[in-house]
């Protein structure tokens, strides 16, 4: 009986942590043609229910996750179902025949945006979602309405680009216990993610993708993803705070790209890094960074678009440490 009782309880903690996501938004902006997609929660790994297609919408499947779910709203979002749609169908045919424990939010760039969102009567307490006419908050387990409230209130009055608008939703939930497991790590979450798509981008190949996948007690991941997005703006992402042995320029990838590689790069010690794109020529047509870094590895995204197919070099310049690589753009 004993070890009964205790498969119960290890199932139900299973089963509570999987219980994803707590806390999120998806997005349109018809006049850019982005999508994008940012979110939370007290367990690991919430990018996991982030589901992008670049040029076409977003789909969040959350609250007791389940990936036969996710990939079925996929497929129907392929086909061209309207949210509405993809959210009815996925609610029928869940994988489980208990759709009353899910919660969704689909949106998609169709006639100017449309939307549509459903949270189940059994989803944890508290539990809700919010519709504007391009975007859906959605959340459970939360504190409270206010977290969404104050999501909402962020993403609509805060200017600039889709994905200051997103970060900035997130920061609107930031507070601690927002996900009421967390209450006792003093944090809003564990979490985090941030993601928007340009409708040419592959779907492994992401304008934006940040994700924070874990932090420890007292650490909020939304400021850890505020920093990653910060880094991002000026063009530079850490990969490893660890110290290389040495410097060293990685070969880009993917290559040959279209439109967009990425540029990995280590260096040894805090010194002015500059790292530049050259035509076939020879001319400089762009600079990735050229600002002081701490040691560790770093990657930086080159996009393209604006430039014709054929070969580039990219070049990196650390103190005495200087090397170049070719590259192939190919449309």
């Amino acid at each position: 009986m004993k070890k009964i009782l205790t498969l119960f309880f290890c199932l139900l903690y299973i089963a509570a942590s999987r219980a994803q996501d707590t806390f999120s938004i998806t997005a349109v902006d018809p006049v850019t043609m982005q999508v994008g997609s940012a979110g939370a929660s007290c367990v690991s790994g919430s990018i996991i229910l982030s589901d992008v297609h670049p040029g076409v919408g977003v789909i969040h499947t959350q609250a007791s996750y389940l990936s036969s779910n996710q990939n079925y709203a996929r497929s129907l979002m392929n086909l061209g179902l309207s949210p509405q749609q993809i959210v009815d169908s996925v609610v029928l045919h869940d994988a489980q025949n208990n759709p009353t424990i899910r919660q969704y939010g689909v949106v998609d760039l169709v006639g100017g945006g449309r939307r549509a969102g459903y949270t189940g009567v059994n989803c944890q307490n508290w539990k809700g979602h919010i519709l504007g006419p391009t975007y859906t908050i959605q959340g459970n387990i939360l504190l409270g309405p206010q977290i969404l409230d104050s999501m909402q209130w962020r993403f609509l009055n805060t200017p600039g680009t889709l994905a200051d608008k997103l970060m900035a939703a997130l920061q609107g939930a930031k507070v601690i216990g927002a996900d009421t497991r967390c209450v006792s790590r003093n944090t809003s979450s564990i979490s985090a993610f941030l993601r928007v798509a340009r409708p040419t981008d592959p779907v492994n190949n992401l304008w934006l993708d940040l994700n924070v996948n874990n932090t420890l007690s007292g650490h909020d991941p939304i400021d850890s993803l505020q920093i990653l997005y910060n880094m991002w703006l000026t063009g530079i992402l850490p990969v490893s705070n660890e110290v290389p042995d040495k410097p060293f320029l990685y070969q880009n990838f993917p290559n040959p790209f279209n439109p967009a590689t990425l540029i990995k790069f280590s260096v040894t010690s805090e010194q002015n890094v500059r790292l530049a794109i050259y035509d076939v020529l020879g001319k400089e047509i762009a600079v990735l960074t050229d600002s002081d870094l701490k040691p560790g590895t770093y990657q930086s995204r080159w996009d393209g678009s604006q430039y014709p197919s054929g070969i580039y070099y990219y070049k990196l310049e650390a103190g005495p440490f200087t090397d170049s690589k070719k590259m192939v753009l190919v449309k």
